[in-house]
């Protein structure tokens, strides 16, 4: 990650433009079927079995569609199965995870001063802790908590709210929040491949054989796609927050994120409803407003006085930035033309947090960011914006050649 920067910064743009095309596609058919089912209407006419019809238009031309509850009695020769959008959402976010998470673990992942431990310890934190989710999620829902829906809603949530807390007991702020969403978004994608895929499975081989379906499948799986609704604006949230430094890195990040848990209900609630032809339920757009307010408030609250990092525990990777020969120089480049923003106390008129919660104020924290201010100002224009601060040519030039002669090993010295 460190020895070839550009390599790795476009390896991760074309994960995270993959994760988004197929999250797209994943989020818009889940929407597209949650709204059909809901607005079903039943008419006289129709065929055995059909538990009502609809009748769309688009694009110019009109769609007559109809659900079985269990399945038709004859199927047809084509069968449209919509699995593999979760599949490479999952598949994409869990590359996405590995390649800025695992691979940039001591930057983005451990917090010493949260816990002090090694890259691998906390990849295999975070890999079992997604795993758990899913086994933990299934087992309650196959247990007698799950034969009520809103007493198993309740319980997930108080899990869901749990792992926020541990997350940020182990994570930087911005890895918790984030592994909160893949914690999440690994229920729901499971919830397709372990339950409702296999259900249709089992349905399809009974009609294929003479058998009739049992309903109980038709059930299940509806109970998943129902918790895997009201999941979805949560984890789109969660997976955006890394931008956004006063969602992710304030003191009561895992209770902000408890709270959009909740506005992902009220939101799902409101277009359920008015899909479903039950009228409008403005209730939850204030209830909405008033969570998004508490978040606001939330956010605004002051941290607890961090501790000190000290120098001597800052890893080798980092501490060849701060000998080499040219870090004097940049050090005094960063500190005149960055740190009035990024700082624990930005002093630049309108800005109130450190830009993504990036503080560059000591030697620790220009050696820790080297990689992102190599790719931020100096192989590209992007900081400061519009050259505000008037970094000079020469001073990028600088800040190149110490970041990549650090990372070739020389010192210069």
């Amino acid at each position: 990650m460190y020895e070839y920067p550009l390599l790795w910064e476009w390896l991760g743009f074309a994960v995270r433009w993959l994760h988004v095309i197929t999250a797209i596609a994943w989020i818009g058919s889940s929407f597209y079927f949650i709204a059909l089912d809901l607005g079903l209407v039943q008419r006289p006419g129709l065929p055995e079995g059909a538990h009502g019809e609809e009748w769309q238009v688009h694009g110019g031309g009109f769609y007559h569609i109809q659900k079985y509850l269990v399945a038709p009695e004859r199927l047809p020769e084509q069968l449209t199965w919509f699995k593999w959008e979760s599949y490479m959402t999952w598949l994409s976010g869990f590359a996405l995870l590995c390649v800025v998470y695992y691979a940039g673990a001591e930057l983005y992942l451990i917090d010493i001063n949260v816990l002090d431990v090694s890259a691998p310890v906390a990849i295999a934190i975070s890999v079992a802790s997604i795993v758990l989710g899913w086994i933990v999620y299934d087992l309650l829902c196959k247990s007698p908590i799950g034969q009520n829906t809103t007493g198993l809603m309740l319980v997930l949530f108080a899990v869901l709210v749990a792992m926020a807390w541990g997350y940020t007991q182990v994570f930087t702020g911005r890895a918790a929040l984030l592994h909160l969403g893949a914690f999440t978004a690994t229920i729901m994608s499971a919830n397709v491949a372990m339950i409702i895929i296999p259900n249709q499975k089992v349905v399809v081989a009974d009609l294929k054989a003479g058998r009739t379906p049992h309903p109980k499948y038709g059930r299940i799986a509806k109970q998943r796609s129902l918790h895997n609704n009201y999941l979805t604006l949560p984890v789109i949230f969660l997976m955006l927050s890394n931008h956004y430094p006063l969602a992710f890195a304030t003191e009561y990040n895992w209770l902000i994120a408890s709270l959009v848990f909740l506005m992902g209900v009220t939101i799902r609630h409101w277009f359920n409803t008015v899909h479903a032809r039950k009228g409008k339920p403005h209730w939850t757009w204030a209830a909405t407003f008033a969570l998004f307010m508490a978040v606001v408030w939330l956010s605004s609250l002051p941290n607890s006085e961090d501790e000190v990092i000290e120098e001597a525990r800052l890893a080798p990777v980092h501490q060849r930035f701060i000998d080499n020969v040219h870090f004097e120089d940049v050090s005094n480049t960063v500190l005149g033309r960055c740190s009035m923003c990024h700082a624990d106390e930005p002093f630049w008129e309108g800005i109130g947090h450190a830009p993504k919660n990036v503080k560059l104020e000591t030697e620790a924290d220009i050696a820790r960011h080297a990689r992102d201010i190599y790719l931020q100002a100096g192989r590209s224009h992007a900081m400061p914006p519009g050259n505000i601060t008037y970094v000079e040519p020469e001073e990028r030039r600088l800040i190149v050649a110490w970041y990549e002669s650090a990372v070739a090993g020389n010192t210069g010295q």
